[in-house]
């Protein structure tokens, strides 16, 4: 067996980027750092441009997302000689408004060469998030009045957990798993039982009854009954030990062995209501937007939903510069020109006007549209105040109830 040895410094480490990395550019692409060196040899790159961050595409084929991502971004700017404007986090955006051009989210204006080596992690903190809070939000939008618990960050790097269930929870989920991203957001973790637990009691009922006994009133008592033996047996078992405690059940049977799910909630939600069992039904495994409705109809009323969320595709945003010295310039495909984004307040469309239009536009609805790109930097000091990531999430959920899930 071969054996390589590390650096001393390498040694013991996880392989992710430190804050230190990130704001010395050590997490861009190589490309950026030649092109510094070429400004710095032929005296360019002072000269002053607006750079928009747009998408020309949605996943899902959605005709809207949810932009999330901002916090990070002030993080890495502040204090460099450069104006941000931007979207507030947690709005519901358009990637076009009704003549095809872009919605620019947000934009950098200020001296190239003083944020060009940051286009990459400003990439990394829009898309990531922004996909993860609009898949969260059309989970929510499926889920209605259900509650839904982002579990997700099992699936994903550790490091980025505490970023994933906050997009989640600005996205509209109800409750989050990770500690940290709780402690982040200044919510309380929500989480069940493992089957670990039933498996290294041996039985149900023993992991049931020691859970009951050892964990906080407040702590929910949600029973994980499908380890062992049959959904609604395991149902019996955990009111035998908890009683009227029993807050919950959830089903985590896995698609390899489940049948079929909806038929085996029904089977459960008879039986407890046979019984006078009342408790929640909780369900994991697969959930999305697209197999909530007919569960929930069925009589489940929590959804823990993991992967869908925290693996969403990321919103594909770029960056490019759109005016240079004031003068309009663009690459082929993008609209030059700085820019602002006016939303409709009531049916949530956009239009994207030239940033010296005078006239405030109105919507085909025929209601005046709001100016949506708000300063949050100047000169590299922030301007807004940090906005709670709860207010964000019931701003957010408000929204929601103005658009619909199939394409419009």
């Amino acid at each position: 067996m071969l054996l390589v040895k590390k650096e001393d410094d390498k040694m013991n480490t996880f392989h992710i980027a430190s804050e230190a990395d990130i704001k010395s550019g050590k997490t861009t692409d190589v490309y950026f750092k030649n092109t510094m060196k070429i400004f710095e040899s032929k005296d360019v790159g002072d000269e002053e441009v607006v750079a928009e961050f747009t998408t020309t595409s949605l996943p899902e084929e959605g005709n809207w997302g949810v932009f999330v991502g901002l916090d990070d971004v002030l993080t890495l700017l502040e204090g460099k000689p450069v104006d941000l404007y931007s979207l507030p986090e947690g709005t519901v955006f358009r990637p076009r408004d009704d003549k095809g051009v872009l919605t620019p989210v947000m934009f950098v204006q200020g001296p190239y060469k003083e944020f060009c080596v940051y286009e990459t992690p400003l990439l990394g903190f829009i898309c990531h998030p922004s996909g993860i809070a609009t898949k969260a939000a059309r989970v929510k939008k499926a889920a209605g009045d259900a509650t839904v618990i982002s579990f997700g960050i099992r699936r994903m790097h550790p490091a980025i957990a505490p970023s994933i269930d906050r997009s989640a929870y600005i996205g509209g989920c109800d409750a989050i798993s990770c500690i940290a991203g709780a402690e982040a957001v200044g919510v309380t973790p929500t989480g069940t039982m493992p089957h670990s637990l039933t498996i290294i009691f041996g039985s149900p009922e023993d992991a049931f009854r020691a859970f009951n006994e050892v964990l906080p009133e407040e702590v929910p008592r949600i029973a994980l009954v499908d380890t062992y033996y049959d959904e609604t047996l395991e149902t019996f078992m955990a009111h035998d030990a908890m009683g009227e405690e029993l807050y919950g059940v959830r089903l985590d049977t896995p698609s390899s062995r489940r049948g079929d799910f909806i038929k085996i909630v029904q089977e459960v939600k008879w039986e407890m209501d046979v019984r006078g069992i009342n408790a929640d039904i909780i369900v994991s495994g697969g959930m999305d937007e697209y197999s909530i409705p007919a569960l929930k109809k069925a009589g489940v009323t929590s959804f823990g939903v993991g992967t869908s969320v925290s693996n969403a595709r990321t919103t594909n945003f770029a960056m490019d510069i759109v005016e240079k010295e004031g003068e309009p310039v663009a690459k082929r495909g993008k609209f030059s020109g700085k820019k602002m984004a006016y939303r409709c307040p009531e049916c949530l469309s956009y239009k994207n006007l030239l940033w010296h239009n005078e006239d405030t536009p109105e919507c085909g609805c025929g209601t005046d549209m709001e100016p949506m790109l708000k300063k949050y930097l100047e000169n590299g000091v922030r301007t807004m105040e940090r906005v709670d990531e709860t207010l964000l999430r019931t701003q957010l959920l408000d929204q929601l109830k103005k658009v619909d899930l199939e394409k419009e």
